[in-house]
């Protein structure tokens, strides 16, 4: 029997085959059919930081590229443009991403519309990695099939993928969306199940929006849509003349899909190095329905063009937060979330922010060294189009410890201290050419404080209205091992993608 890394680098070589074909023989497709990224990035008015929902629960938001860093990593914040207001909430897809081509009478399946793509992609390291055995941090193939079904009362759409993943040499099913959606009341829409969630102000940094993220996804190669993890949730939207409200129900905790080890090597405090798959992150997660939940709430409303909103949530840190001295196993602690955000036009561009409270629940004196403090989260940005089809956007992003001096005096002898305050600055750059088939584009965190940066270079050209090809990198760079971005140096790569779309 042929291993899934076969059966991938096969269907690679015939995918790859077939878009050769297509593109020497059919005449490229009208634009505005191609890649998600490069549709979102076409139109400059929707800045990349007005929020990546794939559901917000307002009227949904387009993602654009790619996080700033994780929250829940030990860090930074990672988020993903929002998506203007005034979209409908059904028109994002399962993965938030824009699905090429448009459905023929072949795509229906028991009467249904089928849509989704099938996608292979390589992701070697640039360096070798001691603790980890595999020379990639990527290698699979993806077929993702969405479809969906209306009646009187509501509607029903279903996505899933499936992947045979050469990293781990498994077959998986990955369970993106299913999801019911009916409307009560003229002001009320009610969404529940499987759903990919998200709101705030960043551009791939994320304070307010503590939805579960997958950062394996994220740092390893894959399409940008797949930072956003699916969660089991039911979402109540409330619309009034007064304000907006949208409230969101988890039954049972959703954490982050974190680095642990497995894919990606990570800094390990315990063990004062970095580990991998010899030292995997064992954990232990509240995982009782109902009694382990969360909600999130936030409030918004439109102001002389200028959208102002307020969150809250009550739940548990979203990654890793805490260790059990006894076990060694990590925790994820209560946790209490209290924010604002606003953004709108700011001269030729907009403009944002956003800042929130963590309330670290079972920490609030800062005295325990093995649980994280409260901290201050704050981030300002601003994006304009600096050129024909050019756009650019800087962002400046605060994280400052709680209860500092107690955290000190808490800390075992030998131990490595936190910074007070993590200062984070990003910036984007996005180039369209070629017609707008071809998309260039760089999105870089850098840290004075760590004195640490991330890369993270991107090619998208859209061979047709089905095709795509994509390539590009994550590239770290650290002066230590312990910081946020410098953790992951060895984790380097290079990824290219070919997606047919249907």
């Amino acid at each position: 029997m042929m291993k899934p890394g076969s059966v991938f680098l096969l269907i690679m070589f015939l995918v790859i085959g077939c878009g050769l074909f297509v593109r020497a023989e059919e005449p490229a497709l009208p634009e505005g059919l191609g890649s998600f990224e490069a549709d979102r990035t076409r139109e400059p008015e929707l800045p990349a930081g007005l929020g990546d929902s794939a559901d917000s629960g307002e009227p949904a938001r387009d993602t654009r590229e790619e996080p700033g860093l994780p929250a829940g990593l030990e860090g930074g914040n990672g988020r993903e443009p929002a998506l203007p207001s005034g979209l409908s909430p059904d028109e994002d897809r399962a993965s938030g991403q824009k699905t090429g081509g448009q459905a023929s009478d072949w795509s229906e399946l028991f009467g249904l519309p089928l849509h989704g793509f099938l996608e292979g992609r390589l992701g070697p390291r640039l360096q070798s990695d001691p603790v980890q055995s595999k020379e990639a941090t990527l290698g699979e193939t993806r077929l993702q099939l969405e479809t969906e079904k209306f009646w009187d009362a509501g509607s029903f759409d279903l996505t899933a993928d499936i992947v045979l993943d050469g990293i781990t040499e498994e077959a998986a099913f990955d369970l993106r969306r299913a999801r019911y959606t009916f409307s009560p009341l003229p002001s009320v829409d009610i969404r529940a199940g499987r759903q990919v969630l998200s709101w705030g102000t960043g551009d791939l940094l994320f304070i307010n929006d503590l939805f579960p993220k997958d950062w394996v996804s994220f740092l390893s190669g894959r399409d940008v849509e797949y930072l956003k993890a699916p969660g089991d949730a039911v979402r109540l939207g409330w619309f009034n003349d007064l304000f907006n409200l949208n409230l969101v129900y988890t039954p049972k905790f959703d954490p982050d899909r974190f680095v642990d080890g497995e894919r990606l090597s990570y800094w390990n405090p315990a063990l004062g190095r970095i580990a991998g798959e010899d030292n995997q992150i064992q954990t232990k997660e509240p995982d009782d329905w109902f009694d382990d939940d969360e909600i999130a709430l936030r409030m918004y409303r439109n102001i002389s063009g200028y959208e102002l909103a307020l969150y809250a949530y009550s739940g548990y840190w979203k990654s890793p937060a805490g260790q059990d001295p006894d076990s060694g196993k990590f925790l994820f602690p209560k946790l209490n979330v209290y924010g604002a955000s606003l953004q709108g036009t700011i001269g030729p561009g907009i403009g944002n922010i956003e800042f929130g409270f963590y309330d670290s629940r079972e920490d609030r004196a800062g005295d325990d060294p093995f649980l994280n403090n409260s901290e201050l989260h704050l981030l300002i940005g601003y994006e304009q189009e600096l050129a024909t089809e050019f756009t650019g956007s800087i962002q400046y992003y605060l994280e400052r410890l709680q209860d500092y001096n107690e955290y000190r005096e808490a800390l075992p002898p030998g131990s490595e201290a936190r910074d007070e305050n993590r200062h984070l600055l990003t910036l984007r750059l996005t180039k369209l050419l070629l017609n707008q088939d071809l998309t260039l584009s760089l999105f870089t965190f850098y840290s004075p404080s760590d004195q640490d940066v991330y890369f993270r270079p991107k090619a998208s050209y859209e061979l047709s209205d089905a095709w795509t090809v994509v390539t590009g990198g994550n590239l770290f760079m650290g002066k230590e091992d312990q910081t946020f971005f410098g953790q992951f140096e060895n984790n380097s790569n290079w990824y290219l993608g070919l997606r047919y779309s249907f």
